[in-house]
């Protein structure tokens, strides 16, 4: 063997792989990394199974890390969901409904579990590198969780900027979340992350 190929093949044995090629996810581990915080506008488009019908709405999201985050949807009807830390609150305000369950259960999988939670991003995920594409740099994930109703998220980002996000979901259903005006750890005070609905509204408990 050639002298040249025989010490570089040596030197790659000692070097970790990460001296070649970041670890997938690096991306994404970037922009959690020193995120306490953040707040964003969103225009969110639903696509089910055979894209032959479509449905848009709009809102603004706010999380604070560990274990909470509001999410409100003001088009086309009023939507609020909490998380506290201990559960997630969805009200309906038109219906005058508030439904709750562990957030544990109701977030495994999901693309708020990711935002929201402090821990390490492969503990709850399998973790690829995409094709960069549309300018953006793109992160797959795959919940590792068995009974997650989620089948892939893939994030964008634009530079360091969180630009979009897209979710499939077991049912074959396609979710777009576009962002605009990001706030990278803004501040944001805890009532935020309590829910305050109309006293005559009924609550339904699912576990």
């Amino acid at each position: 063997m050639h002298l040249t190929r025989t010490l570089a093949l040596a030197l790659a044995a000692l070097l970790p792989l990460g001296a070649f090629a970041a670890d997938p996810g690096q991306a994404l581990r970037d922009y959690l990394k020193g995120l306490d915080t953040l707040s964003s506008d969103f225009e969110q488009i639903t696509f089910n199974a055979d894209r032959s019908a479509m449905a848009e709405s709009r809102g603004v999201f706010y999380i604070k890390r560990p274990g909470k985050f509001r999410w409100e949807y003001t088009r086309p009807g009023e939507q609020i969901i909490v998380a506290d830390g201990k559960r997630v609150y969805v009200y309906d305000v038109e219906l005058e409904q508030v439904s709750h369950q562990s957030q544990a259960k109701a977030l495994a999988g999901t693309p708020a579990l990711l935002l929201a939670d402090g821990g390490p991003i492969d503990r709850e995920f399998a973790v690829e590198d995409l094709p960069s594409s549309d300018g953006l740099t793109w992160v797959e994930l795959s919940p590792k969780a068995e009974d997650s109703e989620v089948q892939t998220i893939q994030i964008g980002f634009d530079g360091r900027d969180l630009h979009r996000l897209i979710m499939e979901d077991s049912f074959g259903q396609v979710t777009q979340l576009l962002f605009a005006g990001t706030k990278r750890n803004p501040s944001l005070t805890d009532d935020l992350f309590r829910l305050q609905a109309n006293k005559a509204t009924d609550v339904l408990q699912f576990d």
